[in-house]
């Protein structure tokens, strides 16, 4: 569920500002396959990351990670495989998992938190 003003767009714009600002690049943003959808594909040297932006009220029932479901899991690295395939210039790149959400606005400001390597296929 969306925070009251807060859509996905506008959590996935915090994100992608906050990952920037941390030296992370862009390469591809709300990739869609059969398998899936990857919210933000970012690059940090020669780490490809594959990030699921959450946005949220607050935190009090569920931890971003733990609103990132076995079944999700599984749909995120399905999806960044067919992104492996279909982008070959990735395919010697390390691959990470990364949940970022955003949480807000209280008081006017938004939180993140940015869990890197949130998970690894098959767990």
């Amino acid at each position: 569920m969306h925070a009251k003003g807060l859509t996905g767009q506008h959590a996935e714009r915090l994100a992608l500002a906050h990952l920037e600002a941390r030296g992370l690049a862009l390469v591809a943003q709300n990739f869609r396959c059969r398998t899936g959808e990857i919210d933000l594909v970012m690059q940090a040297g020669r780490t490809l990351v594959i990030v699921e932006v959450r946005s949220r009220r607050s935190s009090r029932f569920a931890s971003p990670l733990e609103s990132v479901d076995f079944r999700k899991r599984g749909k995120l690295v399905r999806a960044a495989n067919f992104f492996l395939v279909k982008h070959r210039a990735f395919s010697r790149h390390a691959v990470r998992f990364d949940v970022v959400s955003v949480e807000g606005p209280s008081d006017g400001a938004y939180r993140l938190k940015w869990v890197r390597d949130a998970f690894r296929p098959g767990e």
